[in-house]
């Protein structure tokens, strides 16, 4: 016993020496889809704002694929010392109910250490489309099943997941066209190779509206984005009850460090919180959360019981 006792304060007294040092290198977020997209664009922010805070390199690495479960994978394998993370979106915890096999369990194989942001979607419709509004839509897919086509950035992706429930809810049938990643399917809408597509980055989509190469259809949030006020809520646009609002969550592997993680929560809540970072995530179409790592894996507990019922009610599968 007092072997034990002694090894483990040894182990503890190891663990806080190595925070204190921490960082002493750069550190790498892997961001497991490409660039160009929702996940991307939180990843490159986060990293250059812990950069500045921990005055080391911060490395976004794209490895995109499998909607997101290779980069995954490969963070999960990373050595659990703080320099390798994963930041993540919705596919997270949805992957498991839309393949039969993934390389990775988002709750015993990750740490968490913050919710970053929430971020509201906006359907958008290449112009030769004849609708403006989510009544004139509705109709027209209704009208003509499996005839209007809706680009996703991967099978069971954040925007295949919002056109499913799009279809669910409003009694239609549009057609998937799945992309490796955000930037290939919004580029295939603005060349009307697709019809629809749910933009997650919502300022993103805005140079394009005003441009009129692409029309806005609505807001997937109950309320409008104060980074786009003139576009409406999908309800005000002709379809109550459509919701769809996303996260990003940054996290590390399962047997990284208490003290480690204590210390990227701390500087990633600190650099988020500050009234200029909240008003430049904001016109970027993002809510900042910084939540602690309870408040995000009981975040997790809640997404993967509701999406589990979702996929299982709705037989979404990405395979």
């Amino acid at each position: 016993m007092k072997r034990t006792l002694t090894t483990l304060f040894a182990l503890f007294a190891a663990s806080g020496a190595f925070a204190a040092d921490y960082p002493s290198k750069p550190i790498r977020i892997v961001a497991p889809f490409p660039p160009g997209g929702s996940v991307d664009l939180v990843a490159r922010i986060v990293g250059a704002d812990l950069s500045k805070a921990f005055g080391q390199q911060v490395i976004v690495d794209n490895r995109s694929g499998a909607t997101g479960m290779i980069g995954t994978e490969l963070a999960k394998k990373a050595p659990p010392d703080g320099y390798t993370l994963l930041i993540n979106t919705l596919p997270f915890v949805t992957n498991q109910f839309a393949y039969s096999k993934t390389p990775y369990d988002p709750v015993t194989d990750f740490a968490p250490v913050s919710l970053l942001a929430s971020v509201a979607s906006v359907l958008v419709s290449h112009p030769a489309l004849p609708v403006n509004s989510m009544k004139e839509l509705v109709a027209l897919a209704r009208a003509k099943p499996n005839a209007i086509t809706y680009g996703t950035a991967g099978a069971g992706s954040n925007p295949h997941i919002a056109g499913e429930l799009l279809n669910n809810l409003a009694k239609i049938k549009l057609l998937a066209v799945h992309y490796k990643g955000g930037g290939p399917a919004t580029v295939a809408t603005l060349s009307g190779e697709t019809q629809l597509y749910f933009v997650n980055a919502i300022p993103e989509a805005l140079p394009h509206i005003q441009a009129k190469r692409l029309k806005a259809l609505g807001i997937t949030d109950t309320k409008r984005n104060a980074g786009a006020p003139q576009i409406p809520t999908m309800a005000e646009a002709g379809l109550p009850g459509y919701q769809f609002v996303t996260w990003q969550i940054l996290a590390a592997p399962k047997a990284t460090p208490g003290p480690v993680i204590a210390t990227l929560n701390e500087k990633v809540r600190a650099v988020l919180k500050t009234p200029e970072a909240i008003k430049r995530w904001q016109d970027r179409g993002l809510d900042v959360i910084a939540s602690t790592p309870e408040e995000m894996a009981a975040h997790l507990a809640r997404e993967i019981k509701k999406w589990g019922a979702v996929f299982r009610e709705q037989g979404i599968r990405a395979e």
